[in-house]
């Protein structure tokens, strides 16, 4: 077995085919020398029914009281294999009346049973004395008025020999058979293994610089070609995988250039010649601001790559949607207090089914559009959260949509405020510049999530954001590809 598991999958295909193919032609030859011998057997039985029946024509007593065969019998060609038979005929009481010259004075039988041929012919197998199987038949005949038993047999020598032959002749074409078998199978198996090897020497030409290229799929329905599509789907994977890291080295480094330059043009201006404590100070607060928000930038890079990386739906817990709101803004308490924010809440239905999602992530989306929100919106305004239900595509969706009396979006911008670090060209908006991930983030746990996240275009003052969560989970196939939903 360790040898066959050495060879390759082509040689084992065939090897496999030529044991299956033996099996079955074994069974088949055993069958079919069966099948040939039951029905070569019955064959010989009727044909001796013929003979009994010409026998009982030809039988008569002479003169003497002896029993004697038709001497005419010699001029019927078709009757002369009878001198091939043997036969023998007993009188009622079990006395031999007749015997062929083939017995040798051999009994054909033995002693005769009460009920033998009665009713029917009698069929048996027996061996004579000098061992030769025969296939007896018997049956009760009058003749001139006088019952007599009548027993004729064949030898089943000449059957064997034939059965012999013929088995040996099968056993001498299955060799032959099964290698000319082998070598089909083998060729047969390197033709359907080709796409297999096409699909290796591809795979192996694909490195990081060219994941986009993909294997060709020759016939999708087969298992080659489910082969080659899984294949492909794991390329894909690379791809968004290689593209997430060069996406995140060039945002680090995009990102981080500006803060750690103003650090060090700060530090550097600073020392360079005696100044007063008031300007030390000074310095040392602008590089502790940017020193925070360089590491606002670095937690939303990393909680992004985090998002990234993580599995659809992993680790789904059931929660309540409202609960977790109020959870984030007992958390915002403060900066609402401060800006005099009044948080109005209202439900479409009274029915709130609970959420089936990964709650930790969905918090920090929320977090992240609630806290933009907040800091957006004026002192003493105003801030309503809308709860809902919606049907899509035969599914249900929680609705929670946020609308505040900020500065809103300008036109042209409500899919673009998604995008990494984007900044907007509102004024107002642009005064409370941050890492620009917050909504990135939110955009990127809510697709993967199964839902969508969206500003509403319509929406007169402030600006309008509506997410949309599947209810349960399972609605994002295993290897789809990342692609934003900002309608």
């Amino acid at each position: 077995m360790s040898l066959l598991r050495s060879t390759n999958i082509r040689t084992r295909l065939a090897i496999w085919f030529v044991a299956i193919l033996a099996s079955v032609l074994t069974i088949y030859i055993a069958a079919v020398f069966v099948f040939q011998y039951v029905l070569l057997e019955r064959q010989i039985f009727h044909d001796e029914i013929q003979d009994v029946e010409t026998v009982e024509g030809l039988l008569h007593f002479d003169a003497d009281g002896m029993l004697r065969l038709e001497e005419s019998y010699h001029s019927h060609p078709q009757s002369r294999l009878l001198e091939d038979r043997l036969m023998e005929v007993l009188d009622s009481g079990g006395n031999i009346l007749y015997s062929s010259d083939t017995l040798k004075g051999s009994p054909l039988g033995g002693p005769s049973s009460a009920d033998e041929g009665v009713e029917s012919y009698n069929q048996r197998s027996l061996r004579l004395a000098d061992g030769t199987h025969v296939l007896l038949i018997s049956h009760v005949h009058p003749v001139q008025g006088k019952p007599v038993l009548i027993r004729l047999g064949y030898s089943m020598a000449p059957l064997h020999d034939r059965m012999q032959h013929f088995f040996l002749l099968l056993l001498l074409a299955t060799p032959i058979a099964l290698v000319a078998a082998g070598f089909a199978g083998s060729r047969v198996a390197r033709r359907i293994l080709r796409p297999l090897d096409l699909m290796a020497a591809r795979a192996e030409q694909i490195t990081a610089s060219n994941l986009h290229d993909r294997i060709t799929v020759e016939n999708p329905d087969d298992e080659l070609g489910h082969m080659a599509r899984v294949l492909n789907h794991l390329l894909e994977r690379l791809q968004q995988a290689f593209a997430q890291l060069q996406r995140f080295t060039a945002d680090a480094a995009h990102e981080l250039r500006t803060p750690l330059a103003s650090i060090r043009s700060t530090g550097e201006v600073t020392l360079e010649e005696n100044r007063p404590e008031g300007t030390y100070r000074d310095a040392i607060s602008g590089m502790l601001e940017e020193s925070i928000r360089l590491s606002q930038t670095i937690d939303g890079l990393l909680l992004l790559a985090k998002a990234e990386a993580v599995q659809p739906d992993s680790a789904p817990i059931s929660f309540s949607l409202v609960e977790l709101t109020h959870e984030i803004l007992a958390l915002l308490e403060v900066l609402i207090e401060e800006k005099h924010i009044t948080v109005l809440e209202e439900h479409e239905t009274d029915v709130c089914e609970p959420l089936v999602a990964d709650r930790s992530l969905i918090r920090v989306a929320l977090l992240n559009v609630l806290h933009n929100a907040v800091k957006f919106s004026p002192d003493r305004s105003s801030l309503r959260i809308l709860y809902g239900h919606v049907e899509r595509d035969s599914r249900a969706f929680h609705r929670i949509c946020i609308h505040d009396s900020g500065p809103g979006i300008a036109s042209g911008e409500h899919f673009r405020v998604f995008e990494r670090f984007f900044t907007s060209t509102v004024h107002q908006v642009s005064t409370h510049r941050g890492a620009g991930l917050g909504l990135s983030i939110a955009l990127l746990i809510i697709d993967r999530t199964g839902g969508r996240i969206f500003f509403d275009e319509a929406a007169v003052q402030g600006a309008k954001c509506c997410i949309e969560l599947p209810t349960t989970v399972g609605n994002r196939k295993s290897g789809d590809h990342f692609a934003p939903q900002i309608a």
